[in-house]
């Protein structure tokens, strides 16, 4: 809000921030080129290089040369360009892309498909955005203080802790069920692998982890409570952040399961699910931000995010064994529409 004390820092650092758009852009497209052809060294090794770089330059300009979160914002605009630079480079030696081809308007045939799956994605990104801001005004109305923003940074690094590696899982659905779904034929022995059931029997397998892991990574965050909370002296932050970190902690068990589920959307092309699984999730938390935060405080916005990922889960439930393409239902529709009377 306007009258908060973030309000100053969360100002310049955007309008800083906004100039990095268009190199973002150009990351997602490289990391999501070479991700397609199941290289995923590549963007691993410009991501270490991206913040590494953002990581050294961060104390230099915020404290070297007192620039504050302006010289945050400026460090992390720099790293994307060093980012998308590598990007383009490596597109164009690798022939992905072509100068001559980059400013020429693509014909409506091959646009088509993606527009329809670009906007059902955006809808999804819209919907996270709109989360993200309202979780942030939310907690931000808490307090005038800025012990709840404090508190809240630590749990999301409680939270960060695991849901790195459960997010990463999502991109290995991404990759491999869509290629797991091509009945393929071995050349030398002639052993047919793949196709539809393949398929399902390794999204089973990855939920599976998914949630192992995830209760795994849950119990490490606890675990680890006592050291995370360090980074902060003030024993009103710690309190207030001990919570939210435990509800951030339990989330994982949830979050390795939606993670997965939401590769599996993306991989079987059900873009136009996923972003309406996201919109009502988004609705779902924001009436419960508008409720329970004025009752809980912090703790109710960390509750609200189990509003958030609960119908997430739901939302995968639903694909997976009703509208999704790998859905017994929608794989016995499909056969008997193939079924001519005879």
């Amino acid at each position: 809000p306007p009258g908060s004390a973030a309000h100053a820092f969360a100002k310049p650092y955007l309008l800083i921030r906004a100039l990095s758009f268009l190199p973002s852009l150009i990351t997602v497209i490289g990391y999501s080129a070479f991700r397609g052809t199941l290289d995923t060294v590549t963007p691993l090794k410009i991501a270490l290089c991206a913040n590494l770089l953002n990581a050294i330059l961060d104390p230099i300009l915020i404290f070297r040369f007192n620039m504050g979160v302006q010289g945050a914002a400026i460090a992390t605009v720099i790293a994307e360009v060093l980012s998308a630079g590598s990007f383009l480079a490596l597109l164009l030696k690798s022939k992905m892309i072509r100068w001559s081809k980059i400013f020429r308007l693509p014909s409506w045939s091959k646009l088509q498909p993606l527009l329809r799956g670009g906007a059902a994605l955006q809808l999804r990104n819209l919907a996270m955005n709109f989360t993200f801001l309202a979780v942030a005004r939310a907690t931000q109305s808490i307090d005038s203080t800025g012990v709840a923003a404090a508190a809240h940074s630590i749990a999301i690094q409680v939270f960060q802790v695991g849901g790195i590696v459960l997010l990463a899982l999502s991109t290995v659905a991404q990759t491999l069920i869509p290629n797991e779904m091509i009945v393929k034929t071995d050349p030398v022995t002639g052993l047919v692998s793949g196709g539809i059931e393949s398929a399902r029997g390794t999204v089973r397998r990855l939920m599976s982890w998914g949630f192992l892991l995830g209760t795994f990574l849950g119990g490490l965050q606890i675990a680890l409570l006592p050291v995370i909370h360090r980074f902060s002296p003030l024993v009103e932050v710690q309190k207030a952040a001990l919570m939210p970190s435990y509800i951030a902690s339990v989330l994982q068990i949830i979050n390795g399961m939606v993670f997965i589920g939401e590769g599996v959307m993306v991989g079987t092309g059900s873009f136009l699910q996923l972003g309406i699984y996201t919109s009502v999730a988004t609705v779902g938390i924001t009436m419960a931000l508008a409720v329970l935060p004025a009752r809980f405080g912090l703790t109710g916005v960390w509750l609200s995010f189990g509003v958030f990922n609960v119908l997430r889960l739901l939302g995968v439930v639903l694909h997976q064994t009703k509208l999704g393409p790998l859905s017994k239902r929608m794989i016995l529709k499909k056969q008997e529409a193939q079924i001519t009377p005879s």
